[in-house]
């Protein structure tokens, strides 16, 4: 229960926060039911007293709304730093200012760490850093985190520089932080000889134990110079792995344990993609993060919530480093097919994908032969936006935005799945000129048409004899019979109202299948052994001159992509 009057500051704060964000996407205007929703959202166990959320969350409205747009801002801004979200308004979508940013001084990167295939969850991401790179005229660092060697290679190399070109984002540089390694040992010397960090041998347990108990092992004492000479038989690659381990000398007191005195180098003997056996003693992923950050200038830092923002300030602090101003955001999940690689790469050791670029996957080399297209990705970013709160994503939403920029310029093409054979009695011989699209000027083909058509079973099946329906973009048809051998009579070239079309193709056509791809889990977190089928069936003689990578519309079926010559892969309806 809630005491009236006495809800704890940090939801009075989360409440002031929310109607800010709510009123920047309003036009100044906060409403109160969608601040009372993000709160309960948040604090579940305040549903029981909703009602003493909503007299706080009204008084909020109020005084938000007084305010000026500028002046709302500018309260965001100071109280609730790094909550900065894209905003929508009034249908159109775009940027907020982003914090101490200014134009033609600001740097931005895409760090993906090579240890899997890029993923529809970084090429949002990557396109939201992307854009912010265009608004102030900024640069772009593509930077590998590769050090862990066992992690590392090459074709994950290649999956992101393969997905950051098709997005066309374009980079300003690229390097690998396994190139920079001299360097981070250099940085690796001051923190020992400044006594910020020490050389440990405690074994990974016993570090554990004393992590959870906020006490520091004995060799947190240990004096500089041992530490050093130790640290130089490390480089020299004297001691194998698990013997040492140097450790950055944080808060063992501290609420957040990745602060309890976190390892910053370790001993990794496994040879390296790109540097071979040249190192063993490698850095910890955020300390070498933070370091090349200060190398590369970075000015801006937009990413996931998942990553420790703290101990990189430490970092940063310890070092005398810039400060650089962080923008964090949570992942994007769609329902589903997770993007988490623990997840996704059993699915491909077990064979029971066919591989990372498998339509089902949400790896971009998966989601690309699905047809989605890459400014359906920076649109659909930008509509949906970031925050910190977990969101999972409906497949459909991305589609609907992929489908309203395919639909003026796809052309559109008769295909007919599951067919049967339908013989037409008095078909006047026809040759027609039919549009590749019904608004577009995208051309046009002829189709030769006689007395012999196909035409889907299911909508054979919808019909019953006497019906009328219409060949699409040909003449009307009564149905006689629908046995083994259907038949069909000539009904005239009208249009008649409330008529079922039908698509067709002639004898002669080319088979095709096509796959359709679904979720890879089904909603109780198990994976779908249905989640990929084919459709199979006739295409018109215009599909000989669509290409491996051509999308087109199949009306009444969905747009497909081409992926190998007879394969089609379904985008979506």
């Amino acid at each position: 229960m809630v005491a009236k009057g006495r809800l704890p500051r940090e939801v009075l704060s989360s409440i002031e926060k929310e109607t800010l964000l709510n009123a920047s996407n309003h036009r100044g205007k906060a409403e109160v039911g969608a601040v009372l929703g993000r709160i309960l959202g948040q604090y579940p166990d305040l549903r029981s007293e909703p009602s003493f959320v909503a007299e706080e969350a009204s008084a909020a409205v109020n005084r938000v709304n007084k305010m000026s747009p500028a002046g709302q801002a500018k309260l965001l801004q100071e109280r609730y730093p790094g909550t900065t979200e894209l905003v929508q308004r009034e249908g159109r979508t775009g940027l907020p200012p982003l914090r101490n940013a200014v134009k033609g001084k600001t740097a931005f990167r895409l760090p993906p760490e090579p240890s899997g295939f890029m993923t529809v969850g970084h090429a949002m991401a990557f396109s939201i850093n992307s854009l912010y790179k265009e608004m102030y005229d900024g640069e772009l660092w593509l930077r590998f985190e590769d050090t862990n060697p066992r992690k590392a290679s090459k074709r994950y190399y290649e999956s992101f520089r393969r997905g950051v070109k098709w997005l066309g984002i374009m980079v300003d540089h690229e390097k690998n932080v396994s190139d920079d390694v001299e360097v981070t040992y250099g940085y690796g010397r001051k923190m020992l000889e400044d006594g910020v960090a020490y050389v440990c041998s405690c074994d990974l347990e016993r570090v554990k134990a004393l992590r959870f108990d906020g006490k520091a092992c004995e060799h947190r004492e240990r004096p500089p110079p041992e530490s050093l000479a130790i640290w130089e038989e490390l480089v020299a690659k004297k001691h194998g792995e698990g013997k040492f381990v140097v450790r950055f000398r944080g808060e063992m007191q501290s609420l957040d344990y990745s602060l309890r005195d976190p390892n910053i180098f370790r001993v990794i003997d496994h040879p390296h993609t790109l540097t071979g056996t040249k190192y063993t003693l490698w850095p910890t992923y955020d300390l070498a993060n933070t370091i090349e950050d200060e190398l590369c200038g970075i000015t801006h830092i937009l990413r996931s919530s998942e990553f420790h923002n703290e101990l990189q300030r430490l970092f940063r602090e310890r070092l005398g480093l810039r400060p650089v101003e962080v923008v964090q955001f949570s992942r994007f999940n769609f329902k589903g097919t997770p993007v988490s690689k623990r997840l996704l790469r059993p699915l491909v050791e077990e064979r029971l994908v066919s591989g990372w670029d498998d339509p089902r996957m949400p790896t971009v080399d998966g989601i690309r032969r699905r047809g989605i297209i890459p400014e359906a990705i920076r649109q659909f970013t930008l509509q949906v936006g970031y925050t910190k709160s977990e969101h999972e994503y409906d497949w459909s939403l991305l589609y609907a935005v992929n489908r309203k920029l395919l639909d003026p310029v796809t052309k559109r093409l008769f295909f007919v799945p599951d067919p049967v054979h339908l013989s037409v009695e008095r078909a006047p011989p026809r040759s027609v000129e039919v549009r590749y699209h019904p608004d577009k000027n995208l051309g046009a083909r002829t189709i030769e048409a006689r007395s012999d058509f196909f035409i889907p079973r299911a909508d054979l099946d919808s019909l019953k004899k006497g019906d009328v329906f219409r060949l699409m973009d040909l003449y009307n048809l009564t149905l006689l019979s629908k046995g083994e051998e259907p038949a069909a009579r000539y009904a005239g070239d009208g249009l008649v109202p409330d008529t079922k079309k039908v698509q067709w193709v002639t004898e002669g056509q080319t088979e095709i299948k096509v796959l359709v791809a679904g979720p890879l889990f089904d909603e109780t977190g198990k994976y779908d052994q249905h989640s990929l089928t084919e459709a199979h069936g006739l295409v018109e003689n215009a599909f000989s001159q669509v290409k491996v990578g051509d999308i087109v519309q199949f009306p009444r079926f969905g747009f497909c992509r081409l992926d190998s010559r007879n394969t089609m892969v379904l985008a979506h309806k």
